[in-house]
């Protein structure tokens, strides 16, 4: 039993990391005074692209470079405020796989492997009861 629990675990566990490589690929919009960032999807040559917009960061100023990473950040911030308020639609069945599952609930929660995701892994080995607790903990929000 515990052989197909880690067997189902680890192929779950694979098919969320592809499934999230595959859509982790998304768009950054453009921002004034530069070329728009092409699909990879379609486009033909996505290495010579990447190779052009690389070369043009690099000839702009300092300070150019640094107003252009903050405001990536920001833009990443907002992304991952977006993310999370979608995230409190599956949130029902987060807690019902962190019943079932408790490591994959506090990856798919967390949407990386962190220290968060190790402790519940350790502790869903050692004792299954207490990483279930644990990842309810973790997926409710009441552990930051």
């Amino acid at each position: 039993m515990k052989k197909l629990l880690k067997q189902s675990f680890l192929f779950m566990l694979s098919l969320n990391i592809l499934a999230g490589s595959v859509f982790a690929s998304a768009v950054i919009p453009a921002t004034s005074g530069s070329t728009a960032v092409t699909d990879p999807t379609t486009d033909p040559a996505p290495k010579t692209s990447i190779r052009a917009a690389l070369a043009e960061f690099k000839n702009l100023s300092k300070k150019e470079r640094k107003l252009r990473v903050t405001e990536a950040k920001k833009q990443l911030k907002e992304f991952k405020k977006q993310k999370k308020a979608e995230g409190s639609t599956n949130k029902v069945l987060l807690i019902i796989l962190a019943i079932l599952l408790p490591p994959l609930a506090v990856y798919l929660h967390q949407g990386e492997i962190n220290s968060k995701f190790w402790i519940s892994l350790l502790l869903t080995l050692l004792f299954f009861i207490p990483g279930v607790i644990y990842s309810l903990l973790v997926v409710t929000g009441e552990i930051n």
